[in-house]
């Protein structure tokens, strides 16, 4: 992994948005991923009124989904919310909780955006380049692009689409809920992108590897015991 996600950067939003530009480029939609046998779901939550960033990732096994292990990171927060510029708020403690796993996950599902971005770089694209792993975007809000109208049942999904370029999926994960929004971070096409989210449904909204990351980074509960342990206390 790369030692500052934000290379030269000098603080400011204008060369945020450029080198969001710049990074953007660096982002392949082609399917380049090895056969999964672990991924992780990574989320990120704020604390003492957003003065600390509180970030997770849970490993799982790729075919069971039974989480093999987590990590838990919490920095003081280095940047205000600028609308557009989350990954410049959330990826210094994400960065530290994903190299704090045991294992480097074959693919890593993002609580946020890919390329479903105004300049093509999200949260889960930025991440993916910066540390070169293959990255989905799994968002809950539409951040920017518009869709036709989605059919209710599980599994129905339309473009999304901005200025003409398909950026993404409105996807219904479950019957009747509202959709999730879907874009490939880096290293996945966006075909694959839906797939994949689809095949890690266990029932709920969110795919497996993001919920089990919201649980952790919104302190709403407690993870599944691990293989050999009994239930943690993730919040001691």
């Amino acid at each position: 992994m790369a030692d500052s996600p934000f290379e030269d950067w000098d603080g400011s939003v204008s060369q945020a948005r450029q080198l969001q530009r710049t990074l953007a480029k660096r982002v392949s939609l082609l399917d380049d991923f090895p056969p999964l046998r672990v991924v992780a779901g990574v989320d990120v939550g704020f604390e003492e009124g957003g003065q600390v960033t509180l970030a997770a990732a849970v490993l799982l096994d790729a075919v069971t989904l039974a989480p093999l292990a987590h990590s838990v990171a919490r920095i003081p927060t280095s940047m205000p919310y600028v609308p557009g510029l989350l990954s410049f708020r959330e990826l210094p403690a994400l960065l530290q909780v994903v190299r704090e796993l045991p294992q480097v996950p074959d693919l890593i599902y993002c609580d946020g955006q890919g390329i479903a971005h105004p300049r093509r770089l999200g949260i889960a694209s930025h991440l993916g380049v910066v540390t070169g792993l293959p990255t989905i975007g799994v968002a809950k809000k539409i951040l920017v692009g518009e869709h036709a109208e989605l059919p209710l049942q599980r599994g129905a999904r339309v473009p999304l689409v901005h200025n003409g370029e398909t950026i993404g999926w409105v996807l219904r994960s479950r019957d009747k809920v509202n959709p999730l929004i879907v874009s490939p971070g880096h290293r996945v096409s966006l075909e694959t992108a839906a797939e994949l989210v689809l095949a890690c449904g266990r029932g709920y909204r969110l795919p497996e590897p993001t919920r089990l990351a919201d649980r952790l980074a919104s302190r709403r509960g407690e993870m599944p015991a691990l293989p050999g342990e009994g239930t943690p206390d993730l919040f001691a």
